[in-house]
């Protein structure tokens, strides 16, 4: 499919960590630039020589790829990103992200531990933490980074925390990705008490919270708050050992018939997991995010991180749909151009095949731009785009009126040759003259008239020729013997009223081009305001998915707080979601003043900016053509 990721056979660095601190890679970036499509995120974190490259390989349907290793040393640097077509939904990219072990102690500075996995949390919409082992509380104590989130990522900008006192941890759950904990080399039985539980219920009975006050008590329940307030859903797989532990080390280069079924059953169960349950990765707001996207979202990141600033969430969604805005009005632009221009080859033509042109390419360069862009806040580039449009239509229409009025001058040239030959001869200086160059004049205009393709200054032109024309025909009128005085007054009349006549014609012919131009340009506003309307009401429905999947994981864990006796706990839950449903409120009431604010008033610019260009054009023209004194 078009947009889609290209072929990769094998996995490509994305953020380097080099010795002067984290680094994007050009060449990922630019692949990355090329995709079009949605990408489903999964990035997988975890203490390094976990096996975590192996579940990626098998989520790329490869049986190498990403490095494995065979010793104690990590072999992931960095971040790596491989692009692969989305197995079970069409028009998707799956886009997969190994991170370079955490707690390497041959790394030479483990400074950056925090900061990769900070990077796997906000780029993925699935983050897999692997582990060996048992979920204890040692397990969960490795995974202090989840405690440093807050540290290190902030949702509001500077200046809208300065408004507030301090941030609400609560508005993480929103923006966060799906956690899935793969515990491999598992070996108990899912047993609690005796009693039979699943998967998922092992994790939630490792993420229970003790009673107490106490800083140990605190301490114990830190990691498995955070894991709870800020990841909404959450899935455990166990894994067995894939194979006998003399193999461990050829793991990669196995076939998948040489590995234990037990092991192949729980690889096969985690791998249709991910592709069923995986969302597109978005952004603050709900919006969308595509490899394109993906690609600025990385860089902001990393060049924020890099700056010693504190990612935000906001400023980031801010920074690329400036970007993507930016790139989505200049490509509607460039599909506007690009037909215009072809059209421009065939000038000069009749205004309402220009008019018609316009209004099918505007249509189609707004779609363009509607289809690229999100979050165009006040709508700075869709403003940008109609202004681009109607000053390129402006220059357009003039280029077909002069090259409409030097085709109609050089046709009515080439016709009034013979006139002026004759003139020359003197055919026309003796008595019956005035008759025989009538006669020749209504000949030429007839030719003239016949001609199809003198575009939009065709009476113009043909009036403004007869008006020069008049002082020579009253000249032949004046000499020609064989009419009386009376018959002259009466021709002199006729001669005043042909090119009254022609006036009108030229008039008529400027009045309907405008009317033309303006219905086609009515037609074209009402489309772009169903458009521009079904924009704002699918970031609407957006942002309400968005709230709903935060309220509907609140209540849940409310729920589940309450049964356990943790009162505390369930009364500040409240609180989170007594906000979140006025949010969801207040966000139901002003998207219709939204509307009204941005885009009735820009869909009116178009017809002003039309109109003005046409009448004063036509007053030029209209101003040029009356008699010089």
């Amino acid at each position: 499919m078009s947009g889609g990721p290209p072929c990769m056979p094998a996995p490509l660095c994305l953020i380097e960590n080099a010795e002067e601190g984290l680094k994007t890679v050009e060449s990922a970036l630019d692949i990355l630039r090329g995709i079009q499509q949605p990408v489903v995120v999964v990035a997988v974190v975890g203490l390094y020589r976990t096996g975590k490259s192996y579940l990626m390989n098998r989520l790329a349907g490869q049986q190498s790829g990403f490095a494995l290793g065979s010793t104690i040393e990590s072999k992931t640097k960095g971040i790596w990103m491989w692009c692969v077509p989305h197995p079970s939904k069409p028009g998707h990219t799956l886009l997969l992200l190994d991170t370079e072990g955490l707690g390497d102690v041959y790394k030479g500075d483990s400074g950056n531990d925090a900061w990769l996995f900070c990077l796997a949390v906000l780029l993925s919409s699935t983050l897999v933490y692997n582990s060996k082992g048992t979920i204890d509380n040692q397990a969960l104590e490795k995974l202090h980074y989840v405690t440093e989130l807050t540290d290190r990522v902030w949702i509001k900008s500077p200046e809208a925390r300065e408004e507030d006192d301090e941030e609400d941890d609560s508005q993480f759950v929103r923006f966060f990705p799906e956690f899935v904990w793969a515990v491999r080399d598992f070996t108990l039985e899912l047993k609690i008490n005796g009693v039979d539980v699943s998967e998922d219920g092992y994790l939630d009975h490792a993420l229970q919270r003790k009673k107490g006050r106490s800083k140990k008590v605190e301490d114990y329940n830190r990691p498995r708050d955070c894991i709870r307030d800020y990841f909404q859903k959450r899935k455990c797989f166990t894994f067995p050992f894939p194979t006998l532990p003399v193999n461990m080390k050829n793991l990669d280069s196995m076939a998948e018939t040489d590995l234990f079924p037990d092991f192949q059953a729980a690889a096969k169960n985690f791998c249709s997991y991910v592709f069923a349950e995986s969302r597109v990765k978005t952004v603050k707001g709900g919006y969308e995010v595509t490899g394109s996207r993906f690609s600025h979202l990385v860089k902001i990141y990393v060049d924020t991180i890099n700056s010693d600033s504190v990612p935000c969430l906001e400023n980031a969604v801010v920074a690329m749909a400036e970007i993507e805005n930016q790139l989505a009005m200049n490509k509607g632009f460039q599909l506007y151009e690009q037909g215009m221009g072809d059209l421009s080859k065939t000038f000069p033509i009749d205004v309402g095949t220009v008019s018609a042109k316009h209004h099918d390419l505007n249509s189609l360069a707004m779609q363009e731009f509607l289809k690229h862009s999100f979050k165009d806040e006040g709508g700075k580039y869709m403003t940008q785009l109609a202004g681009k449009v109607s000053k390129r239509y402006d220059q357009l229409i003039t280029l077909n009126m002069e090259a409409s009025e030097k085709l109609c001058r050089e046709l009515l040239s080439d016709l009034y040759a013979p006139m002026a030959a004759n003139i020359q001869q003197g055919t026309y200086a003796k008595a019956g003259g005035y008759e025989i160059y009538c006669r020749d004049r209504d000949a030429m205009v007839a030719k003239y008239r016949q001609h199809d393709k003198k575009g939009m200054k065709g009476e113009d032109v043909l009036e403004k020729f007869l008006q020069e024309k008049s002082v020579e025909a009253n000249s032949i009128l004046k000499a020609d013997e064989r009419l009386t005085e009376s018959e002259k007054k009466m021709a002199e009349d006729r001669e005043q009223a042909r090119v009254q006549e022609q006036k009108f014609k030229a008039e008529e012919q400027r009045s309907q081009d405008l009317q033309l131009a303006l219905e086609d340009e009515r037609r074209s506003q009402e489309e772009r305001m169903r458009r521009l309307q079904e924009k704002v009401e699918e970031e609407k429905k957006l942002q309400q998915e968005e709230l709903d999947r935060a309220l509907e994981s609140k209540l849940k864990e409310q729920r589940e707080m309450m049964e356990k006796g943790f009162m505390d706990q369930a009364e500040i839950l409240g609180q989170d979601i007594k906000e979140l449903r006025r949010e969801k409120q207040q966000n139901q009431e002003d998207k219709p003043g939204l509307f009204e604010r941005i885009i009735v008033p820009l869909a009116e610019l178009g017809t002003n900016v039309l109109s003005s260009i046409l009448q004063y054009k036509l007053k030029i023209a209209e101003v040029n053509l009356l008699p010089k004194k």
